[in-house]
C-alpha cells in the first residue's frame, strides 16, 4: 500500500495591510446587508424626530398660544334680581307760610353824591337801584362819583326793601332843574313827528323808529356831532305833527351851552 504525501500546503491568504500616513492600517470590515438596512431605517427615524421637533418649535415661536396655553373663559355668575324698591306714600303737601316782606326806612338822598346814595341805600337793604339824567339829555352815569342826586322815587319814608329806587341826577358842576325832565319821558314816535326842539339829539334818536333814516348837522358851525347827548335840537324836518311814513329825518343842533341861531 502506497502512502500519499500531501504536497506543500499553501498558507492562508490575508489581504495586505493598508498603509497610511500614520503607518499600516488594520483592514476594514464589510457590513452585512441587514446591518445596512437597520442603519438606514434608524437614520430616517432620527430625521423624522428632528423634523417634528423643529416644526413644533416654529409653531410656538409665532406668538400664538397652543391649545394648552389658551386660558379658560371666566365663568360669569347668573344675574340676580333685586326686589323692586318700594316708595313710601308722599306726605300731603302743606302750604308754606306766607313770608311778610321786609321793610326799611329810606332816607332823603337829594343833594348827596350818587355813589354815596347808592352805597347807603344798599346798607339799609335796598338793592333795586337805578338812575337817569334829570336834564333829559339821556346821558349815562358811567362814573357815579361825578353825579349828584336831584330827585328820588319813591319819596323818603318806610318802604318794602324790594322797591326800585330811581335817582334823578346831574353832573356835579351842573344845577338841578326845577322839574325833572325825565319824569315825563318822551313818547316814542309813532306815525307822526314829535316836537324835539330843545331836547337832546340822543333822546330824539331813541324816540324814532329803529329803521328811520336820520341826519344830524351843526346849526352854527361846521362841526361833527359826535356825542349826541351833548347836543340839543334847534330845527327838525319833518315838522312836528307831520306824518313820518318812512321819510328821512334831519336835525340841526348846537351844544347845550350854546344858543340856537
Amino acid at each position: 500500500m502506497s502512502q500519499q504525501y500531501p504536497g506543500p500546503q499553501q498558507p492562508p491568504h490575508h489581504p495586505a495591510p493598508q498603509t497610511g500616513p500614520w503607518g499600516p492600517q488594520p483592514p476594514k470590515k464589510r457590513l452585512s446587508t441587514g446591518a445596512i438596512v437597520g442603519l438606514s431605517i434608524g437614520g430616517v427615524f432620527a430625521f423624522l424626530v428632528i423634523l417634528g421637533a423643529a416644526v413644533g418649535e416654529s409653531k410656538q415661536d409665532d406668538g400664538k398660544p397652543t391649545a394648552k396655553e389658551v386660558p379658560a373663559a371666566p365663568s360669569t355668575p347668573a344675574p340676580t334680581t333685586s326686589p323692586a324698591p318700594t316708595t313710601a306714600p308722599a306726605a300731603p303737601a302743606t302750604a308754606a307760610p306766607s313770608k311778610k316782606p321786609e321793610t326799611g326806612r329810606l332816607p332823603n338822598f337829594v343833594g348827596k353824591g350818587l355813589q354815596f346814595a347808592q352805597d347807603e341805600a344798599q346798607s339799609l337793604g335796598f338793592y333795586g337801584l337805578r338812575s337817569h339824567d334829570a336834564l333829559g339829555r339821556d346821558r349815562h352815569q358811567v362814573l357815579d362819583r361825578n353825579w349828584k342826586v336831584c330827585s328820588q322815587t319813591p319819596a323818603p319814608g318806610t318802604h318794602g326793601t324790594d322797591v326800585v329806587i330811581d335817582f334823578g341826577t346831574v353832573k356835579l358842576e351842573e344845577d338841578c332843574p326845577a322839574k325833572d325832565v325825565a319824569a315825563q319821558p318822551e313818547t316814542e314816535a309813532g306815525g307822526t313827528m314829535p316836537d324835539f326842539r330843545g331836547k337832546s339829539v340822543n333822546v330824539a334818536r331813541s324816540a324814532l323808529p329803529d329803521n328811520a333814516s336820520i341826519t344830524v348837522t351843526d346849526a352854527s358851525q361846521d362841526r361833527m356831532v359826535l356825542m349826541e347827548s351833548n347836543w340839543k335840537v334847534c330845527t327838525q324836518t319833518p315838522a312836528p305833527g307831520t306824518r313820518i311814513d318812512g321819510r328821512p329825518v334831519t336835525f340841526e343842533a348846537v351844544k347845550f351851552e350854546e344858543t340856537c341861531p
